[in-house]
């Protein structure tokens, strides 16, 4: 499968090289598949839904095969569930939040390991409550066993990411589910980082190992950024409000009153991103023919190689667990001693034309776990963020491999980080005053000239 980034691009010397894109786990490039069919549909799309039109009636057709594809790219029941259009994750989650109906006092329960995205919209409507993560960063289940039973009777919600967007750890889904219905509470998983990578089935309704709902996004798995899905009980949503409201939400409005449409028109307010689910659909539909199966092995063969050349590297310290195995994606976060982090993710991009991240992953308080930091180090790096001294804040490099990536990349990614390892002082003296990249290698007008 190929890919449609620039394959080559210049550096600060005025060079060229190959790209090489490691920072999979923030986005995702739309694979050329993906690219070509949604190009294809472009020429034809219409506003969805009422219209009479041949492109009306075709988008339609189409927005609403995306939707099945990913009802059943998840394993979703087609009766039982619906799938609910959004702009990504982290809408996904706020809309289920709006849409509890929690109260102050009412509990949910989420993880130490938790992005932002599933963190924060919940400490607005309910009291949250965290589970321990252990010095390596995975989820202690018996803290979360215990957290369960001890707020069962205010417990509204058990909320989880499938997998660490900072380790790559995958947590056990099932038995999260079996300890959350015990106790009569609901499971949301955040699938925005497993999706891509692992088979995810929500298992039938009424099963002890159901997921009640799923959420992930579209730039993460190959397709264009603007779309992701909230999944869930087309009953849930049949009752209430929805959060948004407006044109596409109702079948009658009278000055008096209001008759909402069924879900999943009910929660999708205005002009939906046709294109974006269409093409959300596609890449969901390239993986399930590429199988999972595969992509996991292709994955995991990359990761090993990484880490085994990692673990070789002096004065790196890796994050998580220093070994691949089933129970992890293709996520690396790792620090070089002497060198800042920021300073590192730019060496790579300058010296060898290689994308990864840096920073604290939009999961700030798993990194200051991971870190080991204490709580008054914990404050002033706080203050310093917010003075905007971003460069100063602690954190990590994150590699994180994608379905497109090969060997060769991983390789060239290893021997970079063993000469940024060989001469810190250089690189931070190198790239603390300058920067890295020309005008003509950042200008947009290059790529996109009209």
């Amino acid at each position: 499968m190929l890919f449609s980034y620039p394959r080559q691009i210049q550096l600060p010397d005025g060079s060229m090289l190959p790209f090489i894109n490691l920072d999979n786990a923030a986005s995702t490039q739309s694979l050329d598949i993906v690219t070509q069919k949604t190009a294809e549909f472009l020429s034809c799309y219409a506003s969805v839904h009422r219209g009479s039109g041949f492109l009306s009636r075709l988008s339609t057709r189409a927005f609403e095969e995306a939707r099945r594809r990913l009802l059943y790219f998840v394993g979703a029941s087609f009766e039982l569930d619906t799938a609910i259009f959004v702009k990504n994750t982290t809408e996904a989650i706020n809309k289920l939040a709006n849409r509890l109906n929690l109260q102050p006092d009412d509990v949910v329960i989420i993880s130490e390991m938790e992005h932002h995205s599933n963190d924060l919209p919940w400490r607005k409507k309910a009291r949250v409550v965290k589970a321990r993560v252990d010095i390596s960063g995975a989820l202690d289940l018996d803290d979360l066993c215990s957290k369960i039973r001890k707020h069962a009777a205010r417990l509204k919600l058990v909320s989880i990411t499938g997998a660490s967007n900072v380790t790559g750890y995958i947590n056990d889904l099932r038995t999260i589910a079996r300890l959350a219905h015990t106790y009569g509470a609901p499971l949301l998983v955040d699938a925005a980082q497993l999706a891509p990578h692992r088979r995810i089935h929500m298992m039938p309704h009424g099963h002890p190992e159901h997921l009640d709902f799923i959420v992930f996004s579209g730039h993460k798995m190959y397709a264009p950024f603007g779309s992701g899905v909230l999944i869930g009980p087309r009953q849930f949503f049949q009752a209430g409000d929805p959060d948004y409201s407006g044109g596409g939400t109702v079948r009658s409005v009278t000055n008096d009153s209001v008759i909402w449409a069924p879900p999943p028109e009910k929660e999708e307010a205005g002009s939906p991103n046709v294109v974006g689910a269409v093409a959300m659909g596609i890449a969901a539909e390239v993986l399930s023919q590429t199988g999972m199966r595969q992509v996991m092995l292709h994955e995991q063969g990359l990761l090993d190689t990484l880490l085994v050349r990692l673990r070789r590297i002096p004065n790196l310290t890796l994050y998580g667990s220093a070994f691949a195995d089933p129970t992890r994606l293709g996520v690396v976060a790792f620090n070089i001693q002497g060198l800042h982090h920021f300073l590192a993710a730019r060496a790579l991009a300058g010296e060898a034309g290689i994308s990864v991240r840096n920073g604290c992953f939009c999961a700030h308080p798993y990194v200051h776990r991971l870190l080991n930091m204490s709580p008054p180090d914990i404050d002033h790096y706080a203050n310093l963020a917010g003075q905007g001294k971003l460069a100063a804040v602690p954190g990590m490099v994150r590699i994180s491999i994608g379905l497109y990536n090969n060997v060769n990349d991983i390789e060239k990614a290893a021997a970079a980080i063993a000469e940024l390892a060989k001469d810190p002082q250089h690189y931070a003296e190198k790239y603390r005053y300058t920067e890295p990249f020309s005008e003509l290698a950042t200008d947009p007008r290059r790529f996109f000239k009209i």
